[in-house]
């Protein structure tokens, strides 16, 4: 038994998409920026860590928020929150009661105990924040009737539980709706992979068929004597082993150390491949998350000032990727007292979220608050 979606929305109908199965159709034209719907979540987690920051009910990111009564470890903007939230969190209080602090199951197996305790089966969503940090996973029946292309024509963000998805290019009437599954930075080869792995298809949209973008996400050094194509070969297999090696890594090696394989790599990399190569970018931005964790400011700025012009260029229009560096370059300059650097960065990033987001989101509010305070 899965969750049937509710009717579409005013100007969207399902249909079976050529190739794919159910898919969403506009009805009419939808301007960039436009809401085509807004979806509450089936079901949903808050994150370990986001614990005690964010309500366990709505997500929101607050100050001063009341503990459950029994177990202490579920925590709420209000009264409100709490008993929306009870038919999900009595699955779990009293295991929290009897456990106390060593009750630590994986978010997975929570999401998996609340789902199946609605008796569905359906595809998960990740909520993240305005930088992209990880919230929860949460159940949306009608966001996941989109289909995926590598060139979408909306974005899903979300406003606590509540998925909003907006287009971020003109559709017009009888286009079908479509949102990308996986991160869009990466060649063709490594984009189907994953959706094979992930999702068990490969797309065909007119990025995966022309890999137009390819050449420019794979970029070679300029030089005298260019690298051989087995050299090439031989550095991509290597970019992709160490991705695999960093992602393993995180999980037991120190910060130090993990900073050390960003060095490492970059260094070797870098004999072949150009900064705005999208491996080299991915090796940065795991050093810039190191140097954040570790409150180095300046050399998060560094990798950052790096990442930036080259994921504009790499990734879709509206990318929330590109807000995000934005948002966090803004942040670094206001917190080393570059004030002019951090509010035009600052103002970047609300210029995507605009779109993405929608002008009336919280976190475009917070963000030109910090603008105001600064």
């Amino acid at each position: 038994m899965r969750p049937e979606a509710a009717e579409p929305p005013g100007g969207l109908e399902r249909f079976v998409s050529p190739g794919k199965g159910r898919g969403l159709r506009a009805l009419r034209r939808f301007g960039v920026g436009e809401l085509l719907f807004s979806c509450p979540a089936y079901a949903a987690v808050l994150t370990v860590s986001e614990r005690g920051s964010h309500c366990d009910g709505c997500f929101a990111r607050k100050d001063g928020l009341s503990k459950c009564g029994r177990c202490k470890q579920a925590f709420y903007c209000n009264v409100e929150c709490q008993k929306e939230d009870w038919p999900m969190h009595k699955l779990e209080c009293a295991s929290m009661c009897a456990f106390g602090q060593n009750w630590n199951p994986s978010e997975t197996v929570r999401l998996t105990a609340r789902i199946l305790a609605k008796q569905v089966n359906c595809n998960g969503f990740t909520i993240e924040d305005e930088e992209l940090s990880h919230l929860g996973s949460a159940i949306f029946p009608d966001v996941a009737l989109m289909n995926h292309s590598c060139c979408p024509n909306v974005i899903v963000t979300y406003k606590g539980t509540l998925a909003e998805i907006r287009a971020v290019k003109e559709i017009e009437p009888g286009e079908e709706i479509f949102s990308s599954y996986i991160d869009l930075l990466y060649p063709t080869e490594d984009r189907n992979d994953r959706l094979k792995d992930s999702y068990f298809f490969i797309c065909d949209c007119r990025e995966c068929i022309t890999k137009e973008k390819d050449k420019d996400k794979l970029e070679i050094c300029k030089l005298n004597d260019p690298p051989s194509a087995e050299t090439v070969k031989g550095m991509i297999k290597y970019a992709r082993n160490v991705i695999e090696e960093f992602r393993r890594a995180k999980h037991y090696k120190s910060p130090a150390e993990l900073l050390e394989i960003c060095e490492l790599s970059l260094d070797k990399m870098g004999a072949v491949f150009e900064d705005s190569n999208v491996y080299m970018l991915h090796m940065m931005y795991q050093a810039m998350g190191v140097c954040l964790y570790v409150q180095d400011w300046e050399g998060a700025l560094r990798y950052g000032q790096k990442i930036i012009r080259p994921y504009s260029k790499h990734y879709p229009s509206y990318s929330l990727n590109v807000a995000s560096m934005w948002l966090k370059l803004g942040r670094l300059y206001m917190a080393l007292n570059n004030r002019t650097a951090g509010v035009k960065a600052l103002k970047r990033a609300i210029a995507i979220m605009e779109v993405a987001h929608g002008k009336d989101h919280p976190y475009i509010s917070e963000i030109k608050k910090e603008l105001e305070d600064h």
